[in-house]
C-alpha cells in the first residue's frame, strides 16, 4: 500500500514538473499496443505519442515525433525491430530503443544490441517491470532480460561487450572483498537463475540465496542482478 502511495506521488511531482516520458510503440499487433498504451497511461509520469503497425511507419514517427522512448516488436511485417533500429542509429536521433519480443533467438540477441538498442525484453515481464525499464532507460541505463543474459555470455565475440580475461588470482585481486560463496552465486546469476533456483543449486535458504545477492550487487556497485550479470560478463569475472 505505502510503496503503491508512494509511486503515485513520484508519478505526479513528474508530471507537474513538465517531464513526461514520450513513448512510441510499434507492434503489428494491435492488442499489444492496446495494452501497452494501457499500462503507461496508468502513470502520470508517461504519455504515448504514437503508435505505429510497421516498420516503416516506426522509422518515420521516431525521426518526425521524436519521442523519449521507442518499444519496438522485432517482427512488424514490413521490416524488423532491428532494421528499425538501424535505420533510427543512421539518423543519430536520441530515442532510446526497447525491444520487446517474445524471441529469444541468439542471432536477435546480439544483432539487436550491435543494431545500438538500449533494451532487450521478453514479453513474459512483469508489467511495472516494464514501467522501471522505460524510467531507467530514459535516464540512460542499459537493460538486458535475464534470459538472455546467458547468450551474451555463450556466443558473444567481443563486438556486443567487449569482455576481459582474468585468472582466478586476478579475479581475487580485482574483487577481493566478493567471497568464494558469493562468486558461485555470481556464476548462478549469470545463468540466468532465480534466487530460489540458486538456493536449490547450493542447498541454501532462498533468503541466504537473496542476501548474497544483495551482497553482490553492492559490491560490484551495480544497481540490479541484471547489471551484475553483464558486468560479470563484460569483465570476464565468470
Amino acid at each position: 500500500m505505502y510503496n503503491s502511495i508512494q509511486n503515485k506521488t513520484q508519478d505526479k511531482s513528474i508530471a507537474q514538473n513538465g517531464q513526461k516520458i514520450r513513448i512510441l510503440l510499434a507492434d503489428d499487433h494491435k492488442l499489444i499496443r492496446v495494452g501497452l498504451k494501457s499500462l503507461f497511461t496508468k502513470h502520470e509520469d508517461m504519455t504515448v505519442v504514437s503508435e505505429a503497425e510497421n516498420g516503416k511507419d516506426a522509422v518515420e514517427k521516431i525521426k518526425t515525433q521524436h519521442p523519449d522512448v521507442a518499444i519496438l516488436d522485432l517482427v512488424l511485417g514490413d521490416i524488423s525491430g532491428i532494421d528499425v533500429v538501424k535505420k533510427i542509429t543512421d539518423e543519430n536521433t536520441k530515442t532510446k530503443i526497447i525491444i520487446l519480443t517474445s524471441h529469444i533467438k541468439d542471432s536477435d540477441v546480439t544483432e539487436s544490441l550491435k543494431a545500438g538498442v538500449n533494451a532487450y525484453v521478453l514479453k513474459d515481464i512483469n508489467s511495472e517491470t516494464l514501467v522501471m525499464i522505460v524510467r531507467t532507460i530514459n535516464e540512460g541505463a542499459m537493460w538486458i532480460d535475464p534470459k538472455a543474459v546467458s547468450i551474451l555470455r555463450n556466443t558473444h565475440t567481443g563486438g556486443v561487450i567487449p569482455q576481459k580475461t582474468y585468472t582466478r588470482a586476478n579475479f581475487k585481486a580485482q574483487h577481493s572483498n566478493l567471497t568464494e560463496r558469493e562468486y558461485e552465486v555470481l556464476k548462478l546469476v549469470v545463468d540466468g537463475k532465480s534466487n530460489l533456483e540458486i538456493a536449490k543449486i547450493l542447498n541454501i535458504s532462498e533468503h541466504t540465496s537473496k542476501a548474497h545477492v544483495c551482497n553482490i550487487i553492492q559490491k560490484l556497485v551495480v544497481d540490479d542482478r541484471t547489471q551484475a550479470a553483464v558486468k560479470a560478463i563484460k569483465e570476464g569475472l565468470v
